[in-house]
């Protein structure tokens, strides 16, 4: 894919690229919508790269081309505006590094990728982080990583308004290989979980339905959980200092159950117990606990199903029948829901016969057999050796 995108940018551009940075994709191993009520994830990057590869312009133009899309088009780095299209999400980073003070110079960019669009890998994500990072490399800017996970995800919370969490630009910038991050999105503090070596395989399957998280249904639930933390408030069950669901434990369930409407209850619920469930997955990986491990991620999908109602029925089939197998510790649903992917942890071993079953169960019921590939925790976002 390199090589495609480097012949591409000579043909468009008359020139070799200067720098090429790539970012990964990640997958969310558990801690769904607890991000931005301040909670705790455990995501990874995984080995599928977004690649850019960038040059400077004389002008203030950003001139680009999408190798999958075959589109191209620009806009000026000095007044970003949403058209809604591609474009967009390139203008994200610009707007971000432009409201820190950073004025963008021309740029020509070539951009390819091997992250599902709309599938709940965060390709979005991947794609701001490595348009940040070529930015940086051009303009001798000298940002750390936490910095590019910051500004990617500023543009892509408020340019592209979709109001996100922190994890999936952090998860891009600074994945470890063969590593989880347990991330507080509070702090901002990042710990290292080794996967279980050699006894542990990630299957992804994709269910076919895309998914928008500027959609509908992801800014209902942010706007549940902030009404969820307002009662809770109003309730005097929240302490004063209490800024987030974060700050609710299980021992409140009780007292929201009496507090909270249905609806908010059961959003408040999912989150105050996934965040329970992440410190308990980091505890049973460093173990080797992987049964215990499994039995979790399965709890963690029905309370995205049950309270949170993210998923669809194609994402609780592929569940369903990889946790049928008894080479499958666990399975659910990773990303916002709403369409997009399953994970499912599986013994080595067992892979092949798991994404067979998974596969076959699935075009059994809905006439189409799921793209199903195995995945390995990788490295974050860096260079291209162009």
């Amino acid at each position: 894919m390199l090589g495609q995108l480097r012949s591409q940018f000579q043909s468009r551009f008359g020139r070799a690229p200067e720098v090429g940075v790539r970012a990964p994709g990640r997958v969310n191993l558990i801690g769904e919508h607890t991000d931005y009520s301040g909670g705790l994830v455990l995501p990874c990057a995984i080995d599928r790269d977004t690649l850019v590869l960038a040059a400077r312009r004389v002008d203030r133009r950003v001139e680009a081309f999408s190798l999958e899309m075959d589109q191209t088009g620009g806009f000026d780095a000095l007044a970003p505006a949403r058209r809604g299209d591609w474009l967009d999400y390139l203008m994200a980073p610009v707007f971000a590094l432009l409201e820190r003070g950073v004025r963008v110079g021309g740029l020509e960019l070539g951009i390819a990728s091997r992250v599902p669009l709309e599938s709940g890998l965060s390709s979005s994500a991947a794609l701001g982080v490595a348009v940040t990072s070529a930015i940086d490399r051009i303009q001798e800017l000298h940002l750390e990583g936490r910095e590019i996970a910051t500004l990617a995800h500023r543009g892509e919370s408020e340019f592209l308004g979709v109001g996100c969490g922190i994890m999936d630009q952090f998860a891009s910038a600074l994945g470890r290989r063969d590593h989880a991050l347990r991330l507080d999105c509070r702090s901002l503090e990042i710990t290292p979980i080794p996967l279980a070596d050699g006894r542990l395989r990630m299957l992804i399957a994709q269910s076919g339905v895309k998914r928008a998280v500027a959609g509908g249904g992801y800014r209902e639930r942010v706007t549940q959980c902030a009404s969820a933390l307002d009662a809770a408030r109003c309730a005097g069950i929240l302490a004063k200092e209490g800024s987030a669901l974060r700050d609710l434990g299980l021992e409140d369930l009780p007292a929201l159950e009496k507090a909270l409407s249905p609806p908010l209850l059961r959003r408040a619920r999912h989150v105050i117990t996934e965040n329970a469930r992440v410190d308990a997955v980091c505890a049973g990986l460093v173990a080797g606990d992987l049964e215990g491990v499994g039995e979790l991620l399965a709890e963690g999908m029905r309370s995205l199903r049950d309270d949170y109602e993210v998923s669809t029925p194609e994402l609780d089939l592929l569940c369903e029948l990889g946790d049928a197998h008894p080479g499958c510790y666990g399975s659910r649903l990773t990303g916002a829901g709403f369409g997009g992917c399953t994970l499912h942890l599986v013994r080595p071993d067992a892979a092949e016969q798991v994404a067979e079953r998974i596969a076959a169960g699935f075009e059994a019921r809905f006439g189409r057999r799921p793209p199903i590939v195995t995945a390995r925790a990788a490295a974050g976002a860096g260079d291209l050796e162009i």
